[in-house]
Parts: structure tokens; sequence; C-alpha cells
């Protein structure tokens, strides 16, 4: 039987045990790490933290024990998306605390992650991430070697001694972490797939890096990441824009390392602090067509819907991106593409251009899959000869996990989600101002705005999000910390959040770019649509907000395949009529649209064939949808294409 005595509490103390009928302290000399894991597991206090010396409690009666003993019971990371990242908090005796990051490292965070099963540590961050605590805050200091596989084996020290606050409670996220799905990836980009402008996935974002923290050594070991071969050479970037206004910079390598979380870590930087960083490697070695094509994440990409999980289908062939062509393309062909890319499962087959026609080569034709390949490279396919196919048949893909954001009256409006093919409600529960300022970013309609609520647009519709709350290091929506998606529910229905945004973002600097570069995402945010007149917002006369005014949309060959798309662009079930000559009053200003015509399945009335310039000569169009009867009978077949407000090109519109 043992006990700890002259400790503040029953877990720390001076070791006694109990032998022939008395108590007995312990001789130092031969008491060490193992014996106090024996003395925490049978008091039921866990693990040791600390053995201490220096006669740190009063002497015994019979023999001395000049060493101190401590054990805490427990490590956990919380206000994370799960258990993997989060804030440090250790359990002492019955009380969890904070820890001081003033003492703590990446090697301390290895061990921990090692600990949690939950690998290694992918970064320590501020308390900006994760918040702060509550309570105690110990403000150990561990001296870990990053070999350890438990807290317990390292040198700990100051056990709640040193004055800190909970501004400056440490943060880990290990690589088991949802929130360390890319963390530490590299690519390069304005250039081939061995050379370019070099990005590091970094904080949740793509970073590039500033040239000034470069050498050789990291040169190396960047090329042999990507399997690019041996470094040719490095130099300042032409580009001169900044990049989402953050860079990195500190790497260190000794150039024997594998990939670039092996250096030590990088910082955050303002990107106009210096130049950014270009590279080229001596590029890969291939033998036969088959070898051309590596199976690796980077060699297929997403493109033209402004995020990873929907666009134009990319593939990366003899230095270059080109494109697939459409023939024999089935939704199990798209199911691999989204398991390739780790985005959830297809909402799509095949449609043609629908993200916008690409350019260049199309490198891929009569693409066979079963659907359980786990990379498109296993499936059967041909290289596409010259003239078999052309930029009109290229292949788009929408995957679940693509997710956008809009108002639904352009810059002010319900704020709502579209995600697994659906467009639902943002509640308004602790919403605060920096995640409406963030909205309004997104959405190009200025840097501030305003915030209400309102009953929810489209009463069936799912409340995907609530409890959303942006952190000023957040660069876009979706790092924002909410509740789980879809387990939600806006109270009453009337919590929905509402959003009015200060301006409406259409400043002369924004009709030139869109004017210069108008496959940018922000650049078709502004074209909404509504339904004026009848009963609800789910029927009557359509209407279109273009040119900073609403109009209507004439009824020439309007039919019901125009109208399913306005019903699910605007999140309100099937079309049940397409109506013409509507009797809902007459259409406010010029009528914008003619011609339109739908296959149905688009996703916006923008995708479909159109002309666009003022009408005088017909009445206005309008729908009838099933979701003004509170039942969204509209679900979404699987063969369907999905996407939100993409590239409009030429090929688009009559004229």
């Amino acid at each position: 039987m043992s006990r700890l005595t002259a400790g503040p509490h029953r877990c720390s103390g001076r070791v006694e045990v109990f032998h022939g009928g008395s108590w007995s302290t312990v001789c130092d000399a031969d008491f060490d790490q193992q014996d106090a894991e024996v003395v925490c597991r049978e008091l039921g206090c866990g693990i040791p933290v600390e053995v201490r010396g220096s006669a740190a409690f009063v002497r015994g009666e019979v023999q001395v024990w000049t060493e101190e003993l401590q054990c805490h019971t427990g490590a956990r990371l919380v206000n994370g998306p799960d258990s993997c990242s989060g804030r440090v908090e250790l359990q002492y005796l019955s009380d969890w605390g904070t820890v001081c990051a003033v003492g703590w490292d990446m090697r301390s965070a290895d061990v921990l992650c090692a600990q949690l099963g939950c690998g290694s540590a992918v970064a320590v961050v501020e308390v900006d991430w994760f918040g702060e605590g509550s309570g105690h805050i110990w403000a150990d200091v561990f001296d870990c070697q990053g070999k350890e596989t438990h807290l317990s084996q390292c040198n700990i020290s100051s056990w709640s001694r040193a004055a800190c606050s909970h501004k400056h409670d440490a943060g880990v996220i290990c690589n088991g972490s949802s929130v360390a799905f890319h963390e530490g990836r590299v690519r390069l980009s304005g250039g081939s797939e061995c050379q370019g402008e070099v990005e590091i996935y970094f904080r949740q974002d793509w970073r590039r890096v500033l040239l000034d923290s470069w050498s050789l050594s990291e040169a190396s070991v960047l090329c042999r990441q990507l399997g690019c071969g041996s470094v040719l050479n490095y130099r300042s970037s032409p580009s001169t824009t900044e990049h989402k206004h953050m860079c990195v910079t500190g790497f260190s390598c000794s150039g024997s390392e594998a990939h670039l979380g092996n250096c030590s870590s990088a910082q955050p930087v303002n990107c106009s602090s210096g130049e950014q960083l270009y590279i080229t490697c001596s590029g890969k070695q291939h033998n036969t067509y088959q070898c051309i094509f590596n199976h690796a994440l980077s060699s297929i990409r997403l493109v033209g819907s402004g995020g990873d999980c929907a666009g134009r289908l990319e593939v990366f062939h003899s230095g270059s991106w080109g494109t697939v062509c459409d023939d024999s393309w089935d939704i199990e062909d798209a199911q691999v593409v989204c398991r390739q890319l780790q985005c959830g499962v297809a909402l799509s087959t095949h449609i043609p251009a629908w993200f916008g026609p690409g350019t260049g080569s199309i490198w891929l034709n009569e693409v066979e899959c079963e659907g359980n390949e786990t990379s498109l490279w296993n499936c059967r396919f041909q290289l596409c000869e010259e003239g078999e196919c052309g930029h009109q048949e290229d292949v788009g893909v929408v995957c679940s996990e693509f997710k956008e954001i809009r108002l639904t009256e352009d810059c002010v409006g319900n704020l709502e989600v579209f995600y697994n093919g659906t467009w639902g409600n943002v509640c308004h529960n602790q919403m605060d101002e920096e995640t409406v300022n963030m909205v309004c970013r997104e959405l190009n309609c200025g840097r501030r705005g305003s915030l209400s609520n309102t009953e929810a647009r489209v009463k069936s519709a799912p409340d995907w999000m609530d409890y959303l709350k942006c952190r000023k290091h957040d660069s876009n929506l979706w790092q924002c910390p909410s509740s789980p998606w879809g387990q939600n529910t806006c109270d009453n229905r009337d919590e929905v959040a509402r959003i009015t945004c200060t301006d409406d973002g259409k400043s002369l600097r924004t009709q030139e770019k869109c004017s210069s570069f108008p496959s940018q995402k922000h650049c078709s945010k502004h074209w909404s649509l509504r339904l004026s007149g009848g009963e609800g917002s789910c029927s009557g006369r359509l209407e279109v907000y273009h040119n900073a005014t609403w109009g209507s949309v004439c009824d020439d060959q309007w039919n019901i395949r125009n109208a399913q798309v306005v019903c699910r662009q605007l999140g309100c079930g099937s079309a049940l009529s397409a109506d013409r000559n509507v009797s809902s009053g007459p259409g406010e200003g010029t009528i914008w649209l003619n011609r339109v015509k739908c296959r149905g399945d688009e996703i916006h009335l923008w995708d479909c064939h159109h002309s666009l310039k003022k009408h005088t000569d017909c009445s206005p169009a309008g729908v009838t949808c099933a979701g003004q009867r509170g039942v969204l009978t509209f679900q979404l077949p699987v063969s369907t294409h999905y996407t939100f407000l993409p590239v409009l090109s030429p090929d688009n519109f009559y004229l």
C-alpha cells in the first residue's frame, strides 16, 4: 500500500509505503519513472506528470525521499470539429485546465497527437483558432523530444506555477483531423505540373511562399515531394498580385527530407513583405502512356465553379492540363472523380460544357469506370485523337461536398447555402459582425453588413447551418466553426439569418475585372431571380436582376423545362406549370430575357441558352412551383447536374 503526503492534493506529495505496521518514506536512489507510474495507477491518479527532487516536501520520520510526484489523469483537444484538433486541455485530479502556449511546441504537440491516437501534429496554433478556455491554466513547460508516445514520458516543470492568461491558450491540429485534410500539401500554379509559383496549404487555405525564406535545400525537398525530380532553378515570381493577403515564410530544411512538413514550421506573413517564389523542377520521366498518368490527387481537378468539388474536369498529361470528352461518360465515372478528390458522392452525369468550354488539349475519351475505383486512372480510357471531340463536349462534375452561398435579393436577403444538391437556410443563432462581414466579402457585396432574423423563404427547405461564427483568421466561410451540417432547426422558423450588405459590390474596379475575366466566381453573383405577384415566394411573374434593375422574362418559347430550372434555382421544388402571358400584374421595368431554352437539368437559368437584351414585343413569363405549398416535392435525381452560377461564355447566348 502506498500514499502521497505533505502535498496540496492526494495525488501529489512525498511517497510513503505501509510496511511492517507503519508508514515509511522511500529512498530516491532507486525510484524511477516506472515506479512513479505504479504509484499513480495504484492511487487512481492517472499517470505521473513530474518527479521533483530537492526535498520538495517535509522530511519523513523514517527514511527521507527527496522526490516530489505529481500525476494528471487525462488530455484532450476541445472546440475543434473533431477530437483530433482543438484547444489543449489537461486533467489534474478532477479539474480540466488549458495549457499555456509559452511552454508548448511542435514536439510536445506531436506527442499529444500520438497519445490521442491522432497521428502527428500538423500545427500549433494561436488562441483565435479554437477560442479561449476557462478555469485553470496549467503553465507546465513540456520538454518533449517528439518520439515519446505519451506526455508522461516528457520532462515537465513548473506545474501551475508561471503566470499566464487564457489569451495564450495553446491549440493543436493533428493530421488525423478533418482540419488537416489538405494541410501541408504543395502545388505549383501558373506554369506546368513541375514548374510554377509555389503554393502551400497552410491554415486552411493555399498560400504563396516568399522567396527570401528559400534556399536550394528547400527547393530540393519540394521537387522531391511533388515527384518532379531535381531542382533546376528557383527565382522571383513574375506575378505581382497579392495572394489572399497572406503568404508563408520560415522554412528551414536540411535537403534530405521527403516532405516540407518534416522541415521547420512555416510562419504567416503579409504577401506585400517580399517577393513570391517560382520554381522549376527537372520533371517526371515516363516510358509508356499509362505511366504518364500518375495516380496522385493533383493529376485531376475540377475548375470553373469557384470551389474544389465542382467544375469542368481536367487531367494533367504531357506537361499541361486538358479536358475530358463526354463520350461514354456516366454517373459511375463521376463517382470515381468525386471519390478521388475526396469530395463526397457525385450528383451529376455528364453535362457538356456546363462550366464553360475548356481550352487547349482534350486528353481523354471513352472513359469507362465500374464506379468503385479509387482513381480515374484505374478505369479504362482512350487518349483522345485530334478532331475526335470538341470543347463543347467537355465533361463537368458536381460532387455532394460542393458548397455555395447566396443572399436571396442580390446583396440583401436571407442567407442560403447550396449543399448536397439542395438550397437550405442558415440560422441566426450566435452569428456576429465578423461572420456577416465575411458573407458580404464572399459575395463581392462590400466589406460590411447588418444582421436581422426572418422566416424561411421556402418553409420546407433544410436548415443546413447554425451557430456559425467566423474568426479573424478565417479566409472563407467554410473555415468558420458551426454546428454539424444538417442537424439544425431554426427556432420557430423565424430565426433564419437575413443580411443587408452596405455596398452592392458593383464598383468600377469590379466591373472592369468581370469584363476582362468573366470566369471569376464573383462575376456571376449578381444575377438573381424572384417570383412576384403570386401566392408566396414560389409562384408568380418571373423577374431577373440585371444592371441593378429588376425586369421580366419574355414568354416566347417558355416551357416546363425552363420553369423547372427556375424552381430549382429558387429552392422551390419541382415546377408545376410554366405560365405565359401571366396575369399577376405588369412586370417591373425592362424585359431582359428572350428565347430562353433550357434542357431542364440546369441549376441556374443563366446556364440555359438565352438572348440578353431589352425586349418590348412579348408578354412576361411566370412559374408555379411545388414549394409554394410548403412541401418540397423536388428530389435530386442522381443523374442531374448541379452547380451554382457557373461560368458564362459566348456559347451560352443567342444575341
